[in-house]
């Protein structure tokens, strides 16, 4: 797995926008269509890359936080950063989408709680670590307990020999699996630091 390099915020070009237009949700639930959908990407887009991690730290050109916060929450449950990290598995490394690659990778990363563990499993999948929202070796990994379970020996051993090494296995793949759970909590500071 490898790190996106940072890019700092600024706001999308045509091109990018018109990448990313075809992936949101252009109206609000009700059916009312989003007055400057593109200041409010913009404005996700600010928060997941700049370190104010709160809502209400936005500044004021962009609009209310709760609203932009709550379209953010919207867009996660309908599933666009899903979409968005397959699309950018697919596109050519010259398209648009690639040159906000950081900033929906990091807007990604704000998803996580959200997204849950179907988000978590499909950024491991498509080997996009600066979306994790800490260290892998300190998140679950549910591809790594899939592994385990087929390691595991489906027959018993014959010999001494043949049972001292099934034991040694079966230590090494129950450490496995529980690394695979990850950590209950992960410390703030550690969560900070992670790129």
């Amino acid at each position: 797995m490898s790190l996106t390099p940072p890019r700092p915020w600024s706001p999308l070009t045509d091109p990018q926008w018109h990448a990313l237009l075809p992936h949101l949700l252009p109206r609000s639930p009700r059916g009312r269509p989003i007055a400057d959908l593109r200041a409010r990407m913009d404005a996700i887009f600010h928060i997941a890359q700049t370190p104010a991690h709160a809502w209400k730290s936005l500044p004021e050109r962009f609009g209310k936080p709760d609203t932009v916060s709550r379209y953010f929450r919207r867009l996660t449950h309908a599933g666009l950063w899903h979409r968005l990290l397959h699309a950018l598995k697919e596109s050519a490394p010259n398209h648009p989408l690639r040159e906000i690659e950081y900033a929906i990778l990091r807007a990604t990363r704000r998803a996580a709680r959200i997204g849950g563990m179907p988000l978590l499993l499909l950024i491991r999948r498509l080997d996009l670590r600066t979306a994790l929202n800490g260290p892998p070796w300190l998140l679950p990994d549910p591809l790594l307990s899939e592994t385990c379970a087929r390691l595991a020996p489906r027959t018993l051993p014959t010999t001494r020999e043949a049972l001292k090494t099934l034991k040694t296995r079966l230590k090494s793949l129950a450490w496995l699996q529980k690394a695979a759970q990850g950590r209950r909590r992960i410390p703030r500071t550690v969560r900070l630091a992670w790129p």
